[in-house]
């Protein structure tokens, strides 16, 4: 017992002895026994050895100084694999070496694109870790106890200026291919220069966070009279041929070329005069519009003073006033025993004796003419059983021959078809009118939205007796989890973890943090670009976000082979429906806006829109047959007899013949295999109603004027005879030109336009043969004395007795206007000068506006009023702060080692500097003119660099040669040629790189984010067939900015292709809808010269008058200038629709001019008079048939739900019958009266002297 009493003493005595001994050498070290001088020397270190490891299993340094160590030789070996720097002594030991190296390693993959960039990053962090001279340079400044043992906290690294700012310039151009952003991003948090990257490296990291486990204070100058002195390793720039980065990520390198500059602002020329500044165009039309108004005044006045000198003579004066109504030629055209003989061309005398005979043989047998013309437009109209609506928006707007649509096809059957988009937008509401809208980002928000996401998630939608959720269709890219893009990833989309990260303050740090921190991983394992979950900020201050944009990704399939989308088109359905019952309301409720929308939204929203102006039509068609019944009317000698003298009936029938030539037009091509819109059977028959009226009103009125003496054959013969060869101009005109749009590509307007073709060519058909025979039965009503609407009651004879006459030709309201006062007025000299300078002026002016109309067609418009897509676009425009993806799809590229194919398209060292990617990267410098925000994501450079010897923790395999995620290298820089991977190597290893999820290690495994970038059918051969490299466009917010992204990716995808003898073209999702805008001026322009050439050709050659036809092309030219020039005013964009618009309207002009010019053409006298003529027979026929029926039938149009509607029809058919109104009845006679061609008619010599005879 003694004995071991005595035992436990030494042993106690011992370890006290050791314990004093311990403390002794610790007092030793850490206080007195080395100055200042000595613990700050060569071959000497600061810190030694690791003396603990923190909870999350960072290890700390001893904070011992002590002399360098000799490293064993194959340590010294593993030392210059990573830092070549080092030689001789180091100040670490192998298993900080090891950790050393397992810490950087996370960063190795993301620089060695650069490997002057990775030198000096990895020096920096060699030198600090393991330099015989460490203690030069490195100060312990504090230190901390963990488990009983001293460790380092905090230290201060002494480093010169020029180290760090060479450090920071051959990494800030270095990319991150997979993220499409700068790798400064991923290891420098964003860094703008090198102090703020070194503060982001140095910050102390809390337990669980990436980063340094104690904090690291860099300075760059040394305080008076220490020991220290500043690290001033050899810094490697990027342009270093030895170390050769790539121009993508070294632009500043001898071997680059230079970027290309922005190009400057193209402003139009302009001149400036005084404090204005006018646009060329405007002051050439301004100089032009006084030099021809000056001109024009001028030749009136040589004119008066030539008409002074004719005094006596018996030549009329050009622009002498209207001859009065007893004038003899006025009384010889209303003398029937003094007929007139007509010298009338070939054809137009040709058409004038065909429609005599056949309108004579047709009164003749008005119900074998009426059922035959009827039989054959049912028949037509069986058509109609193979009717089918196409309502696929890419059916409707993108033509088969687009070159985006044949991308668009190759994208989606060699890569995959872009996944299906459903998107919220929640935002918050501005305090006051003009004020900026307060912050979104607060505690009560970021709930709301977890509760929104709840909701979503529990979306059961049934398809084919499946319930679909969200986790059935959705994209997952990295294993079970959705690709959800929304704020709520930083919480990994656990409502659980939302305190437990630190609420806001959380999400405030992953906002600079999301490519760093791993915390603030999504849940599907990838970093989130705040950028696409925030909206309505500026710069990176995404604090100040106003919106939440949450963007639920869903799987897309190349619809072509069955319904595979249906499961998908059912959950959209179920979300529409949620958002608008229950979700609104939740937002609401809390002071906020929701704006939602699916993929298939659109599409929905158009099938509403056909359906929604149903009413709107029918009121339409409803006021224009009420307005065409009373104005084919007579006018009786008392309102009893009304009955008699209305033609309801008539106007009823000619609507129906309006309905049957739609329905006969559409059965034809439903006949043929061609679909339907529902638009075109509401838009089609209001045009053919508008178009087809005047020919009714004006064959009615033609039968109103002949004598009432004369049997009903002999009226219709007559009538025919006289208005037919107008009637045929005019109709053959207005179907030429419809016509012509059906040489737009894109398919809605090309039906569009053939069906009304067709309709209007029906609708002639119709009205020569069922109308005539129609208009022969109701005389014989009227002359049998039966009743409108009921022709089998007849009134008795007393009452036939009491309104004789009424039949007799009347001249109405509107027509004594024309020949009293409109006629007369025109004809006076200082008017017809002032109508000339009014209109001709006009239309300069609108040449000059013509020039701001833009192309394209907002999507707001094509969608009715009240679609709850109107605020998803609107909301889209304001807050969206990211482009639409971008891809540069490469065909055909040969990766074989012979080939030169893969340095042409690399960006990585040893790259051509004009490759593919780095000329995306500088083009990516000017975003303005080339609409590209970021240097694309490059499958190709993260396979060479996940293959390469250096990313030493990505690219591994097992012993038996298979891949696998630890261990061994696949290669070392022998087992490559030039570093780069042989034809066999590379084929290898590119499923591997494919399927290698990212991670910590390595970021640069493929799958996920390059999972569909590359075809591998058939790549055995050496040939890729297609792979793509993905970027970005900057924002588009106007339909201006689409149409120049797609202008400047194809340019520059054409100009790529051309250097590098490759096949390489541009694809994003809009550009199959957008395409057409690239050309739609001079599609527009050709095919208006198309239609006007047409009309003149058919005017030349039915009235066979050069003069006439020059002149209706010039009232044409300038009603299409007018209405364009209005387009510009009222901000009308040029596109399909518009353009269609256009090509029809001269069809409608056409109405407006050709009846006054062959009225025009078939009287006798001067020109003035012929003029008064025109107007006093055809003015009134004019404005009540074709611009009253038309106005009425447009007014209604503007109580349309659909925008489309108003701005498309209302407004442009409107400006179009005014316009056309005002040329045809006041600048057209005008113009006549002035300029026309002599008359066709001459009157037998005997007759003017029997004339003159009666007069004197």
């Amino acid at each position: 017992m003694m004995m071991m009493m005595i035992r436990r003493t030494r042993i106690r005595i011992l370890l006290l002895f050791f314990i004093v001994i311990s403390f002794a050498f610790l007092f030793q070290v850490l206080s007195s026994p080395l100055t200042a001088t000595e613990k700050h020397s060569n071959e000497y270190c600061a810190m030694y050895d690791i003396c603990g490891q923190r909870s999350d299993g960072k290890v700390l340094n001893c904070p011992y100084p002590s002399h360098s160590v000799k490293p064993s030789e194959l340590f010294s070996s593993k030392i210059q694999s990573l830092c070549p720097e080092i030689t001789g002594n180091v100040c670490c030991t192998e298993y900080q070496f090891d950790t050393l190296r397992e810490q950087v390693q996370q960063a190795v993959p993301i620089l060695v694109g650069c490997p002057a960039c990775l030198r000096n990053f990895l020096n920096l962090f060699c030198q600090l870790s393991c330099s015989p001279h460490q203690s030069l340079f490195i100060n312990v400044t504090s230190t901390s106890t963990l488990y009983a043992n001293l460790t380092v906290d905090a230290i201060d690294f002494f480093i010169t200026q020029s180290f760090g700012q060479g450090l920071y310039q051959s990494c800030q151009d270095v990319k991150f291919g997979t993220m499409n952003t700068r790798a400064i991003d991923f290891v420098g948090g964003g860094a703008t220069n090198f102090k703020e990257w070194f503060a982001f490296l140095g910050s102390k990291a809390p337990p669980g966070l990436p980063g340094s486990p104690y904090s690291i204070n860099f300075k760059t100058t040394i305080p008076h009279s220490s020991p220290m002195q500043l690290m001033n390793a050899s810094v490697y720039t990027c342009n270093d041929t030895s170390l050769g980065c790539s121009c993508g990520d070294c632009p500043s390198s001898s071997v680059c070329s230079t970027p290309q500059p922005s190009p400057p602002s193209i402003h139009p020329c302009s001149v400036t005069i005084g404090p204005l500044k006018v646009r060329c165009l405007d002051f050439s039309m301004a100089i032009f519009y006084i030099v021809l108004v000056f001109t024009l005044f001028g030749w009136v006045l040589l004119q008066r003073t030539r008409q002074n000198r004719r005094q006596g003579s018996n030549v009329e004066p050009l622009l002498n006033d209207m001859p009065s109504e007893g004038s003899s030629f006025n009384n010889l055209q209303k003398d029937e025993t003094h007929p007139v003989e007509v010298q009338l061309s070939y054809v137009q005398g040709s058409l004038s004796n065909f429609y005599r005979t056949y309108g004579r043989w047709a009164a003749r047998r008005p119900t074998v003419v009426l059922f035959s013309s009827l039989a054959i437009v049912l028949l037509l109209c069986l058509g109609l059983l193979r009717f089918k609506v196409e309502t696929r928006p890419e059916k409707l707007w993108v033509g088969p021959g687009s070159k985006a649509a044949e991308e668009k096809d190759f994208f989606d059957s060699h890569l995959a078809p872009f996944y299906r988009i459903e998107q919220l937008i929640i935002a918050t509401i501005p305090e006051s009118e003009h004020g900026k809208p307060p912050s979104i980002i607060t505690d009560e928000n970021i709930e709301l939205l977890f509760e929104i996401q709840e909701k979503v998630d529990g979306i059961r939608a049934n398809y084919s007796s499946l319930l679909v959720s969200l986790s059935d269709i959705c994209l997952k890219p990295l294993g079970e989890d959705c690709a959800i893009q929304s704020i709520l990833q930083y919480f990994q989309m656990d409502s659980d973890n939302y305190d437990d990260y630190g609420g806001v303050e959380h999400a405030e740090y992953c906002f600079q943090h999301y490519t760093s921190t791993e915390t603030c991983f999504s849940a599907f394992k990838a970093p989130l670009d705040p950028t696409t979950a925030l909206g309505g900020f500026s710069g990176n201050n995404y604090s100040d976000a106003s919106a939440f944009i949450i963007t639920y990704p869903v799987n897309n399939a190349i619809t072509k082979v069955g319904d595979e989308n249906g499961k998908a088109i059912a959950w959209e359905k179920a979300f529409i429906r949620l958002a608008k019952e229950e979700l609104l309301p939740m937002v609401q409720s809390s002071n906020l806006t929701l704006s939602f929308s699916s993929e298939s939204s659109i599409e929905e929203e158009l099938k509403r829109e056909s359906t929604a102006d149903v009413i709107t039509i029918l009121v339409s068609y409803i006021v224009m047959f009420a307005y065409i019944s009373v104005t084919l009317g007579d006018r009786p000698t008392h309102l009893s007899f009304f009955y008699l003298s209305s033609k309801v009936l008539l106007g009823l029938s000619g609507v129906l013949l309006v309905m049957l030539s739609v329905l006969g037009s559409v059965g034809f091509f439903s006949a043929i295999g061609v679909k339907s819109t529902l638009i075109i059977m509401e838009v089609i028959p209001f045009l053919v109603l508008a178009v087809g009226v005047d020919n009714m009103c004006i064959i009615v009125d033609a039968v109103k004027r002949q004598p009432s003496g004369l049997p009903i054959e002999e009226q219709i013969s007559n009538a025919m005879g006289e208005v037919g060869p107008s009637i045929t101009l005019a109709s053959i005109s207005e179907i030429l030109a419809f016509a012509v749009g059906s040489f737009i590509s894109m398919p809605a307007c090309r039906v569009f336009s053939m069906i009304a073709a067709l309709a209007v060519l029906l609708d002639f058909l119709l009205q020569i043969t069922a109308f005539v025979a129609l208009v022969t039965l109701d005389s014989m009503r009227a002359r049998d004395s039966r009743i409108d609407c009921f022709p089998c009651i007849k009134v008795n004879s007393s009452s036939v007795e009491q309104n004789e006459g009424i039949g007799q030709e009347r001249d109405g309201l509107l027509t004594r206007y024309m020949k009293e006062i409109h006629a007369p007025f025109l004809g006076l000299w200082a008017v017809k000068i002032l109508v000339v300078a009014i209109f001709v002026g006009f239309t300069l002016a609108s040449i000059a506006l013509c020039t701001r109309i833009e192309p394209g067609l907002e999507q707001q418009i094509a969608l009715p009023r009240d679609s709850y897509l109107q605020g998803y676009f609107s909301n889209i425009s304001e807050y969206l702060r990211v482009g639409p993806p971008l891809y540069f799809v490469v065909k055909d590229y040969n990766y074989s080692l012979e080939s030169k194919h893969t340095k042409q398209l690399c960006s990585i060292s040893q790259c051509d500097s004009n490759s593919l990617l780095n000329e995306i990267s500088r083009a990516s410098l000017v975003p303005k003119s080339s609409y590209i925000a970021k240097p694309a994501a490059s499958w190709l450079d993260d396979f060479l660099v996940w293959i390469s010897p250096e990313a030493f923790s990505c690219c591994r395999k097992f012993v038996n040669g298979s891949y696998c995620p630890p261990d061994d290298q696949c290669f070392r820089h022998m087992d490559l040629v030039n570093d780069r991977p042989s034809t066999e190597q590379f084929k290898e290893k590119l499923p591997w790189f494919l399927e290698a999820l990212p991670s910590a290690d390595c970021a640069k495994g493929g799958h996920g984010a390059y999972t569909n970038s590359v075809d591998l059918n058939g790549y055995q051969d050496g040939v890729i067939q297609a792979s793509e490299f993905r970027t970005y466009h900057t924002p588009l917010n106007r339909q201006g900015d689409y149409v120049s992204a797609i202008r400047a990716a194809r340019e520059f995808s054409s100009r790529m292709a051309a250097s590098l003898e490759m096949d390489i073209f541009p694809y994003s999702v809009f550009y199959i809808f957008f395409e057409q805008y690239l050309d739609i001026w001079k599609i527009a322009l050709i095919n208006i010269g198309i239609a006007l050439g047409a009309v003149f050709v058919v005017c030349l050659v039915l009235t066979s008058s050069f003069g006439s036809s020059a002149i209706i092309l010039l009232v044409l030219v300038m009603i299409i200038s007018d209405l364009m020039g209005v387009m510009a005013i009222l901000g009308v964009q040029l596109n399909a629709v518009s353009v269609v618009n256009l090509i029809m309207s001269i069809g409608i002009a056409v109405e407006f001019c050709v009846h006054i010019t062959h009225a025009f053409m078939v009287s006798s006298g001067d020109r003035n008079q012929r003029a008064k003529t025109a107007l006093s027979t055809m003015g009134a026929s004019v404005f009540s048939g074709i611009t009253l029926t038309k106005l009425v039938g447009v007014l209604v149009l503007f109580f349309s739900t659909s925008e489309l509607f108003v701005v498309y029809y209302f407004q442009m058919y409107l400006a179009l019958v005014i316009i056309g109104f005002l040329h045809g009845l006041v600048f057209l006679p005008v113009v006549l009266s002035i300029f026309g061609p002599p008359t066709t008619h001459t009157v037998v010599k005997e007759q003017l002297q029997d004339i003159s005879s009666a007069s004197s």
